[in-house]
């Protein structure tokens, strides 16, 4: 606004005080409807801003449940530890409406990205421990549930341990779905002392499958030892899911002896129960005795017949091998990996369309990095793929494999001359191996490449140089820390090796961060300053300015259906994410995804695309604020991938099973609503042609 000359000003204000000292009968000011908040509280809640306090008034006494509920939602999307008080206080609120909505954002303020302090964290399990004792509505108690689950305190778990009993009560499902979750957030030691005859009630229930269903979740999410025998039982569940829990938990505390139970289900007609069953095996083929048959290994090697079912069109059956290959075998099952690649290439030789030809060979440079990966050098990778994989895709996902050799410490000397390769993708993943296995002469061109165009790659060249402790770096790490104001996505790389060279000098700058607009790097300034330091150090919010750039909001309806090689896939919007989707929606329009692949396919869990890098760093240039919706990630849902709060772009992935620990972590802005059996068949290296955006039909 334009400012008053200082003249005009004084006179202004004795004018404006003669006025005020006329008595004028009280005008209320004017009520804006509904609607019109709400479309402020969107913009604040983008924004994350708390409107001067007025954010925080509508949560607590707008008239209408309507603006309280909408003002909730802002603030579990803001996640501001300084709005704990309100949410505490919506957890009492007289309307059911409102408590739900306060008793999700305590859910999210729990699993902020950047963690709660400690007297926050004990602060919000007093205040839901209190709330869930003596909440009447059943579905408000059940969210109440989930917030203690994503909160994993002692007194979390506590509460949630007393109501998995009886297992036909109101609450188990959701107890037992909250404690696995606080397994997979704390660790699984947090559910050590979990009653096992609890767990065991709810799969023997015959309720409903979905108790089963949390009952397998919360056994494989707790790795116990004792529960093994629970674990073999519950591989005779019919239900798909449940199938595949017990399949990865036998995986991670079972024993060789459990072969014969999961080779039954390899094979199988449920894509993602062979895949966990397929992961399993490779699991426990690493506690064979060296010398020894290993039952395992045999198994695996039997199932060479799906490379045949590949070759037939039948991509869906290429997960239990791509399990296999990323999982890895060791030493022993060198010649099981080594027969499943001659499978692969006696198939291709019969495969009956150009599709199932990419399956295969992405497949066999998945194998061939394997076996790389046994002996910590790239050999196999150098002839694989059938001259179909183009040379950086096989490359980098080599070079990434052999960086995770855990034999005899040697040299990484063959990854030194791919820090000059045209692709950005292998210097990238050249980094990565000689990051974990030092060579003197890597030193100097992994300088080169901190002052270089290449953001991605200037970041791990940084990371590289930290963990490669190379002083001689600094000058170059310090010019590539002041890009980080303009280009947030390098802070954790730049973050990390200052830390590692400077020290404690480091500290001036990390705190400079602290007030950056990007929350993501907030974060990473506070985490580093707390390792440093040694005491607990927190971010601010950063209120962003009106004219950051959102996206449009997708209309409700929307729909986006993706054209891949395997058929068509079409989600469904979700309206709770207007701008996440509508992201999605006006990429789309461009053209942006035509031609990219999936780049990420982890059976059983998820099929991740987007990147027009093809590694999983790229995106469109700018990220986009995280919309939290209450939608879970059940079998078919649509999720936006992040490297921290607020870092969604393009990239995008779907759910092949349920995943409760991902619930309000990621946001889900879409169901899968045609071409599930599509997203089954999705393996490394399918090719997006197109995203068409459409309209439900009503």
């Amino acid at each position: 606004m334009a400012r008053l000359p200082a003249a005009v000003s004084a006179g202004f204000l004795l004018v404006s005080a003669c006025v005020r000292s006329v008595p004028t009968p009280d005008v209320p000011p004017p009520q804006e409807e509904p609607s019109q908040v709400i479309a402020r509280i969107q913009d604040w809640e983008d924004r994350r801003s708390l409107g001067g306090g007025d954010l925080v008034r509508f949560a607590t006494s707008a008239p209408e449940v309507a603006v309280r509920v909408r003002a909730f939602r802002a603030l579990a999307r803001i996640q501001d530890v300084a709005t704990l008080d309100t949410v505490i206080a919506g957890l009492t609120a007289p309307d059911k409406a409102v408590r739900d909505e306060a008793a999700f954002a305590a859910g999210e303020l729990a699993q902020s990205w950047e963690p709660l302090p400690e007297d926050a964290r004990t602060a919000l399990t007093e205040a839901l421990v209190r709330a869930e004792a003596t909440e009447a509505d059943g579905w408000v108690r059940i969210t109440l549930l989930e917030a203690l689950g994503k909160l994993a305190t002692p007194g979390a778990v506590e509460v949630l341990t007393a109501r998995l009993s009886p297992a036909s009560g109101p609450w188990s499902e959701a107890a037992a779905t909250a404690l696995g979750v606080a397994a997979r957030k704390a660790g699984a030691a947090a559910v050590a002392n979990v009653p096992l005859e609890a767990i065991r009630a709810l799969l023997k229930s015959r309720e409903r499958i979905e108790v089963n269903l949390a009952g397998a979740y919360l056994l494989a999410a707790s790795k116990r030892p004792d529960a093994v025998d629970a674990l073999r039982s519950c591989l005779a569940n019919a239900h798909p899911d449940v199938m595949a829990l017990c399949a990865k938990g036998l995986g991670d505390v079972g024993s060789p002896r459990d072969t014969l139970a999961l080779n039954m289900m390899l094979g199988g007609a449920t894509p993602r129960v062979s895949a966990e069953a397929a992961r399993a095996l490779a699991k426990l083929a690493a506690k064979c005795e060296a010398g020894s048959p290993c039952a395992p290994l045999l198994a695996l090697e039997d199932k060479a017949y799906l490379a045949k079912r590949v070759a037939e069109g039948k991509a869906e059956q290429g997960h239990a091998l791509l399990a296999v290959a990323q999982q890895g075998l060791p030493l022993q099952g060198r010649p099981v990996l080594s027969r499943l690649r001659s499978a692969l290439a006696e198939a291709d030789r019969a495969a009956v369309s150009d599709e199932a030809h990419a399956d295969l060979a992405w497949l066999d440079c998945r194998f061939a990095a394997a076996m790389d990966r046994q002996q910590g050098t790239l050999e196999q990778v150098l002839q694989c793929g059938y001259g179909r994989v183009p040379e950086a895709r096989w490359l980098a996902l080599g070079l990434h494999e052999v960086a995770q050799f855990k034999g005899q410490p040697t040299g990484a000397a063959f990854a030194v001359p791919y820090l000059n390769h045209v692709s950005p993708i292998v210097r990238g993943a050249a980094l990565d191996a000689l990051a974990e296995r030092p060579e003197p002469e890597a030193l100097a061109p992994i300088r080169a490449l901190i002052g270089g165009g290449d953001a991605v790659v200037a970041g791990l060249a940084a990371a590289a140089a930290g963990k490669l402790k190379d002083a001689e770096a600094l000058p170059a790490l310090e010019a590539l820390a002041d890009r980080v104001p303009k280009e947030p996505d390098l802070a954790e790389a730049v973050a990390g090796a200052l830390v590692v060279l400077k020290g404690r000098a480091a500290e001036p700058r990390l705190r400079e961060w602290l007030t950056h607009p990007h929350a993501n790097v907030r974060r990473i300034a506070a985490e580093s300053l707390t390792s440093l330091t040694g005491q607990p150090v927190h971010s601010a919010r950063v209120e962003l300015p009106p004219e950051t750039y959102r996206p449009p909001a997708a209309p409700p309806g929307t729909t986006l259906t993706l054209r891949t090689r395997k058929g068509d896939i079409t989600v469904l919007l979700d309206p709770d994410a207007p701008l996440t989707g509508g992201n999605l929606m006006a990429l789309a329009k461009k053209g942006y995804f035509r031609g990219i692949t999936f780049h990420r396919v982890v059976p059983d869990f998820v099929a991740q695309g987007g990147d027009p890098r093809g590694d999983g760093e790229g995106g469109p240039g700018y990220s986009i604020r995280c919309e939290m919706t209450r939608r879970p990630y059940a079998r078919g849902t649509v999720g936006m991938a992040l490297s921290g709060k607020d870092t969604g772009g393009s990239q995008f992935f779907f759910t092949h099973s349920p995943q409760p620990h991902l619930d309000g972590r990621y946001t889900a802005f879409g169901e899968v609503t045609q071409g599930m059996d599509v997203v089954d068949a999705l393996l490394e290296g399918t090719v997006i042609d197109d995203v068409i955006v459409g309209t439900r039909a009503p």
